[in-house]
């Protein structure tokens, strides 16, 4: 397995916040998910979840051995092939990928259901806004940054930080629905409970499953 760190020098903040007038800029594509309800946190809650969501910077992929490395290149690969038709542009889809590959693994997700998770939200739509206003890949809620971020709802239009949000906020609701990923969805959706919403990201999943013997 992959040791996981953030690299050290990581984004300065104004650097993030320079490049937003371009992204808001660019034409937001409508999705059609459901939304994350707002409900209270605890102090501790909050202060985990903030601590989590912090240093945002560039994934930097570390191995245990050769062989996990030559595994993450295979899955790599497999994936580039499979994601092509969504984004064309080889240097921002294996950007994309070894990002979601890093926060999934990070917040202790299966990459492949976060990749299922993204393609049911935005259909891997970068700037994607739902009717309640998620945003995003991950269709992340605004009032998220204010909860547990800086406060710039324009940030979760930036790669990395919408991936980050997306990951930690499924694994809180994971760690309080006790492991139960259906449960965990629904809340993730607002639609807690109903079966839509889980089985659409289950079936989707099934698509970005890896064989790391190379069968899938």
């Amino acid at each position: 397995m992959a040791a996981l760190r953030p690299q050290a020098a990581g984004l300065r903040r104004r650097g993030l916040l320079a490049a937003v007038p371009a992204w808001l800029a660019l034409p937001a594509q409508p999705a059609h998910a459901g939304g994350q309800l707002e409900e209270p946190l605890a102090d501790s809650v909050r202060s985990a979840l903030r601590a989590a969501v912090a240093s945002a910077g560039p994934p930097e992929l570390q191995f245990a051995s050769t062989e996990a490395r030559l595994s993450y290149l295979r899955w790599l690969t497999a994936m580039s092939d499979r994601l092509y038709r969504r984004k064309p542009d080889d240097a921002s889809r294996r950007e994309f990928l070894q990002t979601i590959w890093y926060e999934a693994r990070r917040a202790g997700l299966d990459v492949s259901l976060v990749l299922g998770l993204v393609e049911v939200e935005s259909a891997f739509r970068k700037f994607a806004i739902s009717s309640v206003g998620a945003r995003g890949y991950m269709q992340i809620m605004p009032f998220w940054t204010r909860v547990i971020g800086d406060g710039d709802a324009a940030t979760l239009f930036h790669m990395q930080t919408n991936l980050r949000f997306g990951c930690v906020i499924l694994r809180h609701y994971l760690d309080r629905e006790r492991g139960d990923m259906f449960m965990a969805l629904g809340r993730y959706n607002g639609s807690r409970g109903r079966p839509p919403y889980p089985n659409a990201v289950f079936a989707a999943q099934r698509k970005w499953a890896f064989d790391p013997a190379g069968r899938a």
